[in-house]
């Protein structure tokens, strides 16, 4: 059985981390899968993407520590580094990436859950950053990606002690748009918001995608730029042609799947 579940359904693509054994643990094999299956999705013209894990108890407990124990310094940083790239093209993918957390989600789980675009999350969600207490630190991403989301001193806070957030202060905090909601609504609701956003123009979803991507390090000037040259291409495109004319036909926009890279 593949680590991985894939199903699609439309124009959404549903990963199911599998290995409810081991708390849907990332290995290297995990972590490549993930990111391939993303980049396939958004290769086919797949207009969204949602990850979730195997089972009721875990999105993902972090890092296969089985796989990292006995690694010399260069093998544990070829290691991250791979994760780290396929994090970051998780994060950059041209389509949405979902995370649906339906329980743990520690460690990697959590890093993995920060390069999503947002999740949605189950009242029983639980997430932290615990590796201090395993005298080791955050490794996929998330002493930099953690701040740029919930600030310094709350990320500083959550990594030094390994305190965890549950779903209500995870939503209170900005981690998530969306009200924590029952587990048996989870892949529902995040279904529903990838159907929303598969209903857009799919050209304006990458392009706001891409100017959101700069943004994250970009000056201010630098990111209105690239906003500028983007919003031009939409403004004179076949597509927002479509959708002004619907709009004023009070019709649902009939937008064409992308051909090639934005």
């Amino acid at each position: 059985m593949s680590v991985v579940g894939v199903e699609s359904t439309g124009d959404i693509v549903t990963l199911t981390i599998n290995r409810p054994e081991a708390f849907n643990a990332l290995d290297g094999e995990v972590i490549g899968a993930l990111a391939a299956e993303v980049g396939a999705a958004a290769a086919v013209g797949l207009r969204a993407v949602i990850i979730t894990g195997a089972g009721e108890k875990a999105f993902s407990a972090g890092a296969d520590l089985k796989e990292l124990a006995g690694m010399g310094p260069d093998q544990a940083q070829e290691t991250i580094t791979r994760g780290q790239q396929a994090f970051r093209a998780i994060e950059q993918a041209p389509i949405p990436v979902i995370a649906a957390v339906n329980g743990l989600a520690l460690g990697g789980g959590f890093e993995l859950i920060l390069a999503c675009t947002f999740p949605v999350l189950s009242t029983k969600a639980s997430m932290g950053l615990p590796e201090s207490g395993l005298g080791l630190i955050p490794g996929y991403g998330g002493t930099q990606r953690l701040p740029r989301v919930l600030g310094e001193k709350v990320a500083a806070h959550l990594m030094l002690t390994g305190t965890r957030l549950d779903a209500d202060r995870a939503y209170t905090l900005g981690l998530t748009p969306l009200p924590p909601v029952d587990p048996t609504e989870l892949l529902a609701t995040a279904k529903a918001m990838a159907d929303k956003i598969a209903a857009q123009g799919p050209l304006a979803v990458r392009a706001i995608l891409r100017a959101l991507d700069v943004s994250r390090d970009a000056p201010v000037d630098s990111g209105l730029a690239v906003e500028t040259g983007l919003a031009a291409l939409a403004v004179s495109g076949a597509e927002s042609g479509e959708g002004v004319a619907a709009f004023l036909e009070r019709r649902p926009a009939k937008f064409a799947n992308p051909e090639g890279p934005l």
